[in-house]
């Protein structure tokens, strides 16, 4: 038995233990402030009596910085924290030790410790290199496992913490229902808005216990879009009911519970507000009157990335910012021309747009937060075994049992998983996609005798009868569909020979068709009645595939059920449950 075996099959007994499906502690209905509020007073009225108009305008502002970038990057982040005492930084693309080390040079050169984001919905992994890959929301979706999910945000926290960041951009509690959404889509935990709510707070429940805090996104609610906010402004043209029912559930349940920041998005709602080309997060009416008003947020607001195209296409640099903060944002993020936003605010406080309380109130909140970080006793990022750290067999464990819980068996039909391995069962293995045998179809040796094909997807210089003819000696048939097309264009990257052949197969044959990738794709197969199971993978990650061939052959079992529905044949919910044979 080789080293990787012995791995897998350890932390298939490891996650048996631990799954038990129970939900934390603190669940009850009475409503609960964000962790940090009136945190900490002595120490924040100590600092807020010592700052200037100046620093506090300053503290309203995080923008980006990288590791990646060069010197000249370096100095405009500098020039920022020394002249305008920005209050935070959100950490882009780069390495963990190059990061680590200019965190702590400019926490150094600022005169008030900042509030370090990382947009890590999936973890460290969303954004720097050498470190542990985590599922999409959507892909953990599958395994309906709270304690799972709550384990998961407490793992991220531990290496957010790690790298001395204090606010993590997750979780997305947007419903994506609706398929052709290009920018959420699998950043979601589904389409079922209960699910969604429970899921997105147990993995907020997971960071603010550990003093991560968590950022609820995008209000009021992203999922039900066709336009990437990138881009464009997102028309969202459904009714205040429907808005209510589907996707202000889940924040209305986060904010419940005491999740302790909400982001908006950059959506035109005319159900909300009807002024022409303004933004949800130009808008008042859903900043202040329905977030802070209706819902009763208490909490810090973030706007999203104030450089994206739903908001910069309307409005310049600086303006858009100052917009904002009218609007009742807390934190302009990402903020562009800082310099001038700073002049129009000041300008607002001189004509009255604006009050002094405005500003003291939103200082506050953001100190609060600070002090509930650890920021009144700031300590700088050890950098000796810090990739070690982050790369920690516990790390390691996480993502082994994120991947496992999550592979759904959406059809079964007759029991065929776990197939049967008896000599007289003859059964091949088709790859689409890859280049070479890969560890889906060798994982399958270690069960039983299979012969392993590998086809271009288009099966470029191959007649179908040709294969028809070499596949038909086999009883059962196992596609590996790799490279999966995450949107419906060009039927998910699935050719016509392919769907010719498995439709034609399946009247003789039994067939298993494992998707690596979005669940979405099942949508290609909504006619394809006679296949005996299909599975979704999720991902096409290397230890996906090992375990998904685990599942096959019944060397782990699966209860993961459908987070979304894939055409007319598929439906969110979906799924079976299987043992694994012992």
């Amino acid at each position: 038995m080789t080293w990787i075996t012995v791995f897998t099959l350890a932390g298939s007994l490891i996650w048996s233990a631990l799954s038990d499906h129970k939900t934390p502690a603190n669940q009850s209905n009475v409503p609960s402030d964000p962790p940090y509020l009136n945190e900490g007073k002595t120490w924040v009225d100590s600092v807020m009596n010592s700052m200037s108009q100046d620093e506090k305008i300053g503290q309203l502002f995080m923008v980006a910085a990288y590791s990646n970038k060069d010197e000249s990057h370096v100095k405009q982040i500098e020039d920022l924290i020394r002249n305008y005492h920005i209050g935070g930084l959100i950490f882009m693309q780069g390495g963990p030790v190059r990061q680590a080390i200019l965190l702590n040079k400019y926490q150094e050169i600022s005169k008030l410790p900042l509030l370090v984001a990382m947009d890590a919905e999936w973890s460290l992994s969303m954004r720097l290199d050498s470190v542990v890959f985590y599922p999409r929301q959507m892909m953990i979706a599958a395994s309906c496992n709270e304690n799972l999910v709550y384990r998961m945000g407490v793992e991220f926290a531990r290496q957010l913490k790690r790298m001395g960041a204090h606010v993590s951009f997750s979780p997305v509690i947007d419903v994506n229902n609706n398929a052709m959404n290009p920018v959420i889509n699998t950043r979601s935990f589904g389409e079922n808005p209960e699910k969604v709510a429970r899921l997105g707070w147990m993995y907020a429940k997971g960071l603010q216990d550990n003093h991560i805090l968590a950022v609820a996104k995008h209000f009021p609610g992203h999922g039900d879009t066709n336009t990437d906010s990138h881009k464009d402004l997102p028309v969202m043209n459904h009714s205040r009911e429907r808005l209510d029912s589907i996707e202000l559930y889940p924040f209305r349940y986060c904010i419940r519970k005491g999740v302790g920041a909400v982001m908006i998005a950059h959506l035109y709602v005319p159900a909300i507000d009807t002024t022409k080309n303004v933004p949800t997060t130009l808008s008042k009416k859903v900043v202040t009157d329905l977030l802070r008003g209706e819902l009763g947020f208490k909490g810090l607001i973030f706007t999203d990335a104030m450089n994206m195209q739903g908001v910069a296409k309307f409005y310049e640099s600086g303006e858009a910012e100052y917009l904002a903060l009218l609007a009742g944002n807390d934190i302009l993020l990402f903020a562009g021309d800082v310099p001038k936003a700073i002049n129009l605010i000041k300008q607002a406080l001189t004509e009255g747009k604006l009050s002094q309380q405005d500003i003291d109130q939103r200082v506050r909140r953001i100190l609060e937060a600070k002090y509930w970080a650890g920021l009144s006793e700031y300590k700088p990022v050890e950098t000796a075994g810090l990739i070690e750290d982050l790369n920690s067999p516990d790390a390691r464990l996480m993502q082994q049992q994120l991947v496992e819980s999550s592979l759904t068996l959406v059809r079964n039909n007759e029991n065929l998983i776990p197939l049967s391995v008896h000599d007289s069962v003859r059964i091949a293995s088709v790859s689409l996609g890859t280049s070479g045998i890969t560890v889906f179809q060798t994982r399958m040796d270690y069960y039983a005798d299979v012969n392993h094909y590998v086809f271009n997807r288009d099966f470029s210089n191959l007649s179908k009868e040709k294969i028809l003819e070499t596949l038909d000696q086999f009883d059962v048939i196992v596609w590996a569909c790799h490279n999966v097309n995450p949107k419906p264009q060009d039927n998910y990257g699935f050719s016509s020979t392919q769907m010719w052949l498995i439709q034609k197969l399946s009247e003789t044959k039994k067939q298993v068709v494992d998707i690596f990738g979005s669940p979405y794709a099942l949508a290609a197969f909504e006619n394809s009645n006679l296949v005996s199971a299909f599975i979704a993978s999720h991902n096409d990650w290397e230890i996906t595939r090992d375990f998904s061939a685990q599942l096959i052959f019944g060397g782990i079992g699966t209860d993961a059920r459908l987070p979304v529905s894939a055409g007319k044949s598929f439906h969110e919910g979906d799924g079976f449950t299987v043992k694994p044979i012992r």
